[in-house]
Parts: C-alpha cells; sequence; structure tokens
C-alpha cells in the first residue's frame, strides 16, 4: 500500500527529467544542467502556489475531525442543559 501510495506522488525529479528528455537532440547537450534548470524553475512555481506537504494535510485533517467531534459533543450538552432549564419553572 504505501509504495503504491508512493508511486502516485507526484515526483519532481522524474517530470525534469521528462522535460529534459522532450527537447529537441541538438539542444541535449545542455544534458544534466537542463534538467537541474527545470527542477529549479519547478520548484519555484511550485512554492509560489504555496501548497502543503500530504504530511502537513493529514496532520491539518485530523485536528479538523477532533475539532469537530468535540463541537459535537459540546452541542448535545448545551441541547441538554438548555432542555433542563427549559423544565424548572
Amino acid at each position: 500500500m504505501e509504495q503504491q501510495q508512493r508511486s502516485s506522488r507526484f515526483n519532481l525529479d522524474e517530470l525534469a527529467r521528462q522535460l529534459a528528455e522532450s527537447v529537441p537532440h541538438n539542444l541535449r547537450v545542455l544534458g544534466q544542467d537542463l534538467e537541474r534548470n527545470f527542477k529549479t524553475l519547478l520548484q519555484s512555481g511550485i512554492e509560489r502556489m504555496e501548497l502543503v506537504s500530504r504530511e502537513e494535510f493529514d496532520l491539518q485533517r485530523a485536528v479538523l475531525e477532533r475539532t469537530r467531534a468535540k463541537l459535537e459533543q459540546m452541542e448535545t450538552r448545551l441541547a441538554d442543559l438548555e432542555g433542563h432549564l427549559a423544565k424548572k419553572p
């Protein structure tokens, strides 16, 4: 399962390699320099998008789920307390 997740994740090195390979043959003499430049440009573009890592996303999702559960518990408790107050003369 973990291996499958890794293979489906975005691979910046692979994308930079593919871009470098797509350049016409007469420009491929630039080789690794071209691949490094593609990688740098891609990293810069991704950083400007303010994306978060999968780990950070999962952490925030867990925090949200815990917060939602606590909110539901508090809503239930509040409804019970309001019900008790409504019954008192």
